[in-house]
């Protein structure tokens, strides 16, 4: 299985070169993560793809996390902070027309969610929605290997810095996780070099028979 041996070289680079990654991957892993799972299927979080220099300077106040500037590409995924009858009706509406549905067709799948997140605190609704962004974020970082380009998920940041330089309250989001992707610096990465440790799969995994 190549993702295995994939997945067997990819790790968590602490230096990037300066080479960056064509637009064309980058959209490709754009689109694997608009692909992947989420609860209910609604996909309550946005992926912002930052490239702009100056804007990363300011993200990076306050981090120990200097592959927030030095990669090529960072990703932030942002999580809502409510998920709104609205949301699900609009949501439904375009699940409908995407499946060639008539309009209605799905009205107790609305119905029965937007009764179930009536019921929820917008504090459970944002972790809620946090959690299917770091589903997001592991799809992302498959991708990322079996393209051959490095990546390096992070929580070392401030998220209110993060939601105030890309001005996200306003658009119902929270900075949840973020990654970055480029290249390795082999020569200048201490971890480059250094085996991957993992368990051993008999001591991480057991069946029920």
């Amino acid at each position: 299985m190549e993702l295995i041996k994939n997945l067997q070289w990819r790790y968590a680079v602490k230096k990037y070169s300066d080479e960056m990654v064509s637009e064309d991957k980058v959209d490709q892993i754009i689109e694997t993560v608009n692909l992947t799972a989420s609860s209910c299927g609604i996909q309550p979080y946005r992926l912002i793809v930052i490239t702009n220099p100056e804007i990363r300077e300011k993200l990076a106040a306050g981090s120990f996390n200097t592959q927030i500037k030095s990669s090529s590409h960072l990703l932030v995924f942002a999580a809502f902070n409510e998920i709104t009858s609205e949301y699900i009706v609009d949501y439904v509406a375009m699940m409908e027309a995407q499946r060639q549905l008539e309009n209605g067709a799905l009205s107790e799948l609305s119905d029965t969610l937007k009764s179930y997140f009536s019921t929820q605190t917008t504090e459970q609704h944002a972790l809620w929605s946090s959690k299917q962004a770091y589903i997001g974020l592991g799809t992302a970082l498959i991708a990322a290997a079996e393209l051959k380009i490095d990546a390096t998920p992070m929580e070392g940041f401030n998220p209110q810095v993060f939601n105030d330089v890309l001005g996200l309250t306003e658009k119902n989001l929270h900075t949840s996780v973020i990654v970055s992707l480029g290249y390795r610096d082999a020569a200048n990465d201490y971890l480059a070099s250094m085996a991957k440790v993992r368990l051993p799969i008999a001591e991480f995994s057991y069946k029920v028979k």
